[in-house]
C-alpha cells in the first residue's frame, strides 16, 4: 500500500469518527429534552392545582368541561336528537321500551272528536279538545310528576276487571268551574292555590269526568264493547294507586282550550287492563283479519259441500269364528238379529252419521234418515 492511500484511509477514519461523535450528541440532547425540558404547560396538563399528579393515578389526563358533559350525556349539541349517551344512557336503559299499541292513537283521536262535541253541549261554550302525546310511563315515577293540587278519578273497566286513571289538573277545574257557574267570556279563571277543592267544585268536575269516561266507552266500542264507571275522586296521589310502581302504564295527555281558559286531562291505562284486548290493539288498522282471506274461505267450503263420500248402511253385526267364516260358499245362508222393524245406521267410515227405518222406493233399497248420531253419544256406545 502506499502512502497516499493510507493516508486517505486516516482522513475517512478521522470524518466516521466525528459522524459518530454527533449522533451519539444529538442523541443525548433528545433524552434529555424528553426528560427535563417539558414546558409548565405540558405539566399543567398532566397535574391539576390541587397536587392530584401525585400519586398512582397522577399520569390522567384531565378532562374539559366538553368532555365531562358528553361523558353524563348533557351535551347541549345534543338537544331534541332522541339518541342518548354516556351515564344518562345507563339510567334510562332502566326504562323498558314495551310494545306499541297502533290501535290505541285510533281510539285517542276517537276520544277527541267525541269529548269536543259532548263538552260544547256541557259547557255551552266554544271548546276545543287536542291530543299532545300518547307515551309509555311507569305508574310510580307518573304519580310522582303530577302537579299537585289535581284531582285524579279512579275508573274501572267493568268487562276487563280492572282500573285505570284520570287526571285534570288545576287550571282545567277552575276553567270549567267557572264555565258552569255563568262565567264571562273573555275573562281567565280566577284561582286560589292552597285550599282544598269545595264540595261544589268537586261535584261539577266529577260531571265533566263522567262525560269523558262515556265518550272513552265509546270510542273503544269498535275494538271491544267496555263501560267505564267512575270509582272514587282522590286529591292525594297515594290514595288514588291502582297498580304496581314499576308496571307500564300507556299515558294520554289531552288538552281543553275554552276561549283564553283551558287545561289538561290525562288519561292513564295500565297494560295489564288493556290485556284482554291486547291481540285487537295491535293490528294496523281496524278489523284486520291477521292473515285470513275470507274469500278463500267461502270458496273452500263451497268446495266442501260438493265432495263425494261413501255411506254404509249397517243391517247388523255379528261376531263369528274364523273358521267358521273360511266355510262360507256361495249360497251360503248367515241369520241376522234383525228385525223388519229395526233402524239402519249409516256409517261414513268407521264414525256411525245416522240412524233410520229401511224401505223401498222406485225398486231400490231406500234409508229414511230421522236420527243423527251425536258425537258423544257414539263414544258412550
Amino acid at each position: 500500500m502506499s502512502d497516499t492511500e493510507s493516508e486517505e484511509l486516516e482522513e475517512m477514519s478521522e470524518e466516521e469518527a466525528a459522524m459518530m461523535a454527533e449522533w451519539e450528541a444529538m442523541a443525548d440532547s433528545e433524552e434529555g429534552d424528553s426528560d427535563d425540558g417539558m414546558s409548565e404547560d405540558d405539566l399543567d396538563a398532566l397535574f391539576d392545582e390541587d397536587g392530584g399528579g401525585g400519586g398512582d393515578d397522577g399520569s390522567a389526563r384531565i378532562l374539559n368541561q366538553e368532555e365531562i358533559d358528553s361523558l353524563l350525556g348533557f351535551d347541549d349539541d345534543l338537544d331534541g336528537v332522541d339518541e342518548q349517551s354516556g351515564v344518562m344512557a345507563l339510567v334510562n336503559s332502566a326504562l323498558v321500551n314495551y310494545e306499541r299499541l297502533p290501535m290505541l292513537d285510533i281510539v285517542f283521536d276517537r276520544l277527541v272528536r267525541l269529548m269536543s262535541t259532548s263538552l260544547r253541549n256541557l259547557t255551552s261554550d266554544n271548546v276545543e279538545v287536542s291530543l299532545d302525546q300518547v307515551s309509555t310511563v311507569r305508574f310510580g315515577d307518573y304519580m310522582n310528576s303530577i302537579p299537585l293540587p289535581a284531582l285524579l278519578s279512579v275508573f274501572k273497566a267493568e268487562e276487563w276487571d280492572n282500573n285505570g286513571l284520570m287526571v285534570v289538573d288545576s287550571a282545567l277545574i277552575y276553567s270549567i268551574v267557572d264555565v258552569l257557574l255563568g262565567g264571562r267570556k273573555g275573562s281567565s279563571a280566577i284561582r286560589v292555590e292552597g285550599r282544598p277543592y269545595t264540595t261544589i267544585e268537586t261535584k261539577l268536575v266529577e260531571r265533566m269526568i263522567q262525560v269523558t269516561l262515556s265518550d272513552l266507552s265509546s270510542a273503544f266500542d269498535p275494538l271491544s264493547p267496555v263501560s267505564f264507571a267512575s270509582d272514587r275522586t282522590e286529591t292525594n296521589p297515594r290514595f288514588a294507586t291502582i297498580t304496581q310502581g314499576g308496571n307500564a302504564c300507556v299515558l294520554a295527555r289531552l288538552r281543553v282550550d275554552m276561549g283564553e281558559r283551558g287545561g289538561r286531562i290525562e288519561v292513564l291505562l295500565p297494560y295489564a287492563t288493556l290485556e284482554p284486548i291486547r291481540e285487537l290493539l295491535l293490528q294496523m288498522f281496524m278489523g284486520e283479519k291477521f292473515g285470513r282471506d275470507s274469500i278463500w274461505e267461502t270458496h273452500l267450503t263451497a268446495e266442501l259441500y260438493k265432495t263425494e263420500i261413501q255411506l254404509q248402511a249397517i243391517l247388523d253385526e255379528l261376531i263369528v269364528p274364523l273358521g267358521e267364516m273360511l266355510e262360507w260358499k256361495v249360497g251360503s245362508q248367515i241369520m241376522l238379529n234383525a228385525q223388519p222393524n229395526d233402524e239402519v245406521e249409516l256409517r261414513c267410515g268407521d264414525f256411525p252419521m245416522f240412524r233410520g227405518p229401511v224401505g223401498q222406493k222406485q225398486e231400490h233399497l231406500a234409508v229414511r234418515i230421522e236420527k243423527y248420531i251425536e258425537k258423544e253419544q257414539d263414544e258412550e256406545q
